[in-house]
């Protein structure tokens, strides 16, 4: 039964970090009813620029200067400005000539946004693993060691605390404040929110800016986690089946699809997985996501559409 328990807590915790990466999809979903393929990269993208302004690497250079490194509060700091000024870019340069296209076009523009990310962040920070050290608890909790004899990482507990916050205040935002009702309008209809004085250039900055701060922590945890690398911007393949589980549209959705997703998977390796010869791991997500498809394609907590064809 502990051992058990140790499982599951351990994919309630893995499934926390997808649901970090989820979240980032549903901000840009809700707001604009696109799937920002480019998630995964921001994440990546934002970890690059943290620890290069940590380690004080000189872009383009590839080499770290002490003299440039920056405390962990400004490089944060920093790295939010950088990421609101992709937002700005991204609207400028892209997004503003692609007002009520299908959402096949704004989904082949997101996916040529993530490979131009990827070899920009590659071209300017270097192709190298990175060490992140941002001072974040690493190792077993001693409390819970001690206590029950679970061992769960420190780093897993702050991700954890992290994700309950995002959610709360991104609940709230959309649903209380003004700008969050003017994002769901956006997200209905493009050119009957122009009609009523909305800008949807403001609304697109501030939720492709959300969106980064949001890939921002996602990059802090899984690059505490992992280091920064350039598989980490492949974790958005994983945070799709969270988002079939959850809904597209539902921020606690990407919670919950998360932690059902990183439990069962984990569960499924170690009690499943040597029936079928192992590494069930890898595929049980999207198995699961694909019995949703069939059954529930609006998922958990999504909106059901009802077309008059």
């Amino acid at each position: 039964m502990l051992f058990f328990i140790e499982v599951t807590i351990s994919g309630l915790m893995a499934g926390v970090m997808y649901s970090l990466v989820a979240l980032g999809f549903v901000l840009i979903f809700k707001a604009s009813g696109v799937f920002n393929f480019a998630q995964g990269v921001m994440a990546l993208f934002a970890g690059l620029t943290l620890v290069g302004l940590l380690q004080g690497t000189v872009p383009f250079a590839h080499y770290d200067d002490p003299r440039f490194a920056l405390p962990p509060w400004a490089a944060i700091a920093v790295t939010i400005l950088i990421m609101v000024g992709l937002a700005f870019l991204i609207e400028r340069l892209v997004l503003r000539y692609l007002v009520n296209q299908e959402q096949i076009i704004l989904f082949m523009a997101t996916l040529g946004l993530a490979y131009i990310l990827e070899g920009f962040g590659d071209i300017m920070w270097g192709s190298d693993v990175k060490v992140f050290d941002l001072g974040l608890p690493q190792g077993a909790s001693d409390f819970l060691l001690d206590s029950f004899g679970l061992y769960v990482e420190k780093i897993e507990i702050v991700a954890a605390v992290t994700a309950a916050i995002l959610v709360t205040t991104l609940a709230i935002f959309f649903q209380s404040t003004r700008i969050g009702r003017a994002l769901r309008a956006v997200a209905d209809d493009h050119q009957a929110a122009l009609s009523v004085g909305i800008s949807l250039r403001t609304i697109w900055i501030i939720v492709w800016s959300v969106a980064g701060i949001v890939a921002l922590v996602a990059g802090i945890m899984w690059g505490a986690k992992s280091g920064i690398q350039f598989s980490l911007s492949l974790i958005a393949l994983k945070a799709l089946p969270v988002l079939i589980l959850g809904g597209f549209t539902s921020i606690p959705g990407a919670i919950i699809g998360g932690l059902i997703i990183g439990v069962g998977e984990k569960l499924a390796e170690i009690y499943v997985g040597s029936l079928v010869g192992g590494a069930i791991e890898n595929w049980f997500a999207y198995m699961l996501a694909l019995v949703f498809l069939l059954f529930r394609p609006q998922g958990l907590f999504g909106e059901k559409i009802i077309e008059r064809v």
